[in-house]
């Protein structure tokens, strides 16, 4: 492999965030190159980019799988791997100058964790791993003189607003939210959803489990949680506002009242790009947003009532210690049971609660309790399902 260009580790690369992050790289393959590629179980899709990018290493999570991806790449000079264990030493390789996580869930945690404690630049995609140990991410980043760029159009957004604004206090993030597919729908309608509906997302392409946390709003309220850890701000100064159209991905407010937003269309393509390029800007060909095309941006406020999701996300980060760990345990194991259809869209919630109510609290938990709290709720939501 040549040396001028950084390498990329891509966790999740068959994933909606990891395909594009390839296309990026293929744009712009004077800059960077593809030294390692991980999947959870999409072997075939994984293959196939194997092939085409033609990294030194090639992981996949599902060690069942691993005969088929061996099989299918031993005629080219690529080292392959299988399991978690294989996919978090990668993160630390000393030949890795960007790691961009994109993997779903609690399972992004552990390569982020060796990312940071390696001094790497981590491009986070997975917001789980702040939601759940942000404070322990915040601390080994500090420690090992790590740098997150996030990833999330959203965080990405308040990323580009505080550029260039040095010691400025901050007084108010304001992150928006599309408001999703049901934003309009009341109570009865909202028992009624299926899963089908729930992946149809006005304004994003993206995965299926991002897809459902950001109809039932989750997502932001995982979001809210990783702001706090990526600004270094208090919960209180942070505002959801829905914004349907999707135009502006954030906002910052500063102490003098004055308000900077980062605008553009819905593309993951821009913020996967400044994450591997910061503090530099590429050309793109990326399509321009024109104002003529859109004489209304409209914003309302989001109905937590409705939408509770977003109001736990707020109480579990204010409770702090393993709370947020627990909200994202039972989140995951409700939105995989609604997908099977074996509870209803309201009872994601219903159940999120119960889970919140009875699983032991932790106040300041080590990496340890982390697994054991991720291990524990996931039986007790399946209980309860």
């Amino acid at each position: 492999m040549t040396t001028n260009k950084k390498h990329i580790a891509i966790f999740g690369s068959t994933g909606s965030i990891g395909t594009q992050a390839l296309e990026v790289i293929a744009s712009n393959s004077d800059l960077f190159e593809v030294y390692a590629i991980t999947a959870g179980n999409n072997v075939d899709l994984l293959i196939r980019q194997a092939r085409k990018f033609q990294p030194e290493i090639v992981v996949i999570a599902n060690e069942l799988l691993y005969p088929k991806l061996k099989e299918e790449l031993s005629d080219l000079p690529i080292k392959t791997y299988s399991g978690a264990e294989a996919i978090a030493q990668v993160a630390a390789m000393e030949t890795v100058d960007i790691v961009l996580t994109a993997m779903v869930g609690f399972s992004g945690l552990l390569p982020t964790i060796n990312a940071a404690k390696a001094g790497k630049r981590i491009a986070l995609a997975n917001k789980e791993t702040l939601v759940v140990a942000g404070e322990l991410i915040n601390d080994l980043c500090h420690k090992y003189g790590a740098s997150i760029i996030p990833v999330d159009s959203e965080h990405s957004a308040i990323f580009q607003c505080l550029t260039g604004e040095g010691d400025n206090a901050i007084e108010k993030l304001i992150l928006t939210a599309s408001g999703g597919p049901f934003r309009t729908y009341n109570w009865s309608d909202l028992g009624n959803v299926t899963p089908a509906q729930a992946l149809k997302h006005p304004n994003w392409d993206m995965g299926a489990k991002i897809t459902i946390d950001s109809a039932s709003m989750m997502n932001k309220g995982f979001e809210v949680i990783e702001a706090k850890w990526l600004f270094g701000v208090d919960i209180e100064q942070i505002d959801v506002i829905v914004h349907p159209q999707s135009i502006i991905h954030s906002m910052v407010q500063f102490s003098d009242g004055s308000i900077k937003a980062q605008m553009g269309l819905p593309d993951m393509k821009l913020p996967i790009q400044y994450a591997f390029t910061y503090p530099d800007r590429l050309q793109t060909n990326f399509p321009r947003f024109d104002f003529s095309l859109y004489p209304h941006l409209t914003f309302e406020k989001p109905d937590m009532e409705r939408f509770r999701n977003l109001a736990f996300s707020y109480y579990a980060i204010s409770k702090g210690g393993n709370m947020p760990c627990i909200l994202n345990a039972a989140n995951e194991i409700v939105v995989s049971a609604f997908l099977k259809e074996k509870i209803s869209f309201l009872e994601m919630s219903d159940i999120i609660e119960k889970v919140m109510d009875k699983a032991s609290f932790i106040s300041n938990p080590a990496y340890e309790d982390y697994l054991k709290t991720d291990y524990e709720v996931r039986l007790l939501t399946e209980e309860f399902v």
